[in-house]
């Protein structure tokens, strides 16, 4: 791998601070940084390939598309979990899926678009159903009082104003990658028949409305030196729960903390995602945060396998195409 040097990062800072919407972004980027374009696009690339830079596009609030969703538990019998887990990946929706060290055993992030005819609900019990879990648990955040605010952890109760099919159309080729062309949303555009012009309309207008968080580069992230993560779940009085919230949260070692609801054979409503050199340094900070916050009954749940990671495509034809199958099955039986 070739060392970066300081007008790689000169460019990296740029990338990562904003892509300017225009129809020749990169020879702006370069005016702004004494690059010319040609040197731009080709650092680029090279920054691509070697993994330092993953993507070029549209960071959206799914949450203002209408985006609903949560993390959900399932208990499945072990010996079948792969098969269930593959079950469950084929929704696109699935961003996250791991085994934990838990008799629940399946953990897993949905989110759902607004035009979804099953909503998030009925959703998780169709996935339920179909990878033959003993148990599914709807987990959605009630409260966050630390982490990100992306689709997986998403709060499903706020408003938005629904999108225009152009508008649709224009978040399905704003989230892809910016191809490294002199004009690239013409490339981009021209690969659904939109006019270029129209596409930068729609991206500049969905940035102002607050449904693009920001366009710019995605960056890999620099190696933290942990070796180890956990979800600490812990039940926690209801009275206590924002006090309590708080205070781990402050925690240096905890990177996210929600609050989610409780069930009978699940008591556990607060957690947090704390990281660590080893298995050993995690149960360390958790037991350190229960001498804190005084809260005694816990959980360390740590991923003993990792079956999906991705990104969220919005307003997927494939979404669509898996409802419509499981809606046409559903028809087929109730007339048989």
């Amino acid at each position: 791998m070739q060392e970066i040097d300081q007008r790689d990062r000169e460019l990296l800072g740029a990338l990562q601070s904003e892509i300017p919407l225009v129809s020749t972004p990169f020879a702006l980027i370069g005016q702004a940084i004494d690059m010319s374009e040609k040197e731009v696009i080709k650092r680029i690339e090279r920054l691509k390939r070697e993994g330092l830079v993953r993507q070029l596009a549209a960071q959206f609030d799914a949450r203002a598309l209408g985006y609903r969703s949560c993390l959900v538990a399932a208990k499945v019998d072990s010996d079948r979990i792969d098969e269930a887990a593959a079950a469950i990946n084929g929704h696109p929706g699935v961003t996250q899926n791991y085994r934990r060290n838990n008799d629940f055993n399946l953990w897993f992030t949905l989110a759902v678009s607004p035009s979804s005819r099953f909503g998030l609900d009925k959703t998780i019990d169709i996935l339920g159903d179909e990878a033959g879990c003993d148990i599914v648990r709807a987990l959605p955040t009630l409260k966050q009082f630390k982490g990100s605010n992306d689709a997986d952890e998403a709060n499903s109760d706020m408003q938005f104003a629904p999108l225009t099919p152009a508008e649709i159309e224009s978040v399905r080729l704003l989230q892809r990658d910016l191809p490294l062309q002199p004009r690239p949303f013409e490339v981009l555009a021209r690969s659904n028949n939109v006019a270029a012009d129209e596409l930068l309309a729609a991206a500049k207008s969905l940035l102002k409305r607050g449904y693009i968080r920001r366009y710019g580069a995605v960056v890999q992230p620099k190696k933290s030196g942990f070796g180890a993560s956990a979800m600490g779940v812990w039940v926690v009085p209801g009275a206590t729960t924002d006090e309590v919230g708080v205070k781990m949260s402050q925690n240096k070692a905890v990177s996210h903390c929600y609050l989610r609801p409780v069930y009978d054979d699940w008591p556990y409503n607060l957690y947090t995602i704390v990281h660590g050199r080893s298995v050993d340094e995690c149960e360390s900070i958790i037991n350190d945060i229960a001498i804190d916050t005084g809260v005694g009954e816990k959980l360390a749940l740590y991923p003993t396998r990792e079956y999906k990671k991705a990104r969220i495509n919005l307003f997927s034809v494939e979404a669509g195409e898996w409802e419509a199958a499981r809606g046409a099955r559903d028809a087929a039986s109730a007339a048989s």
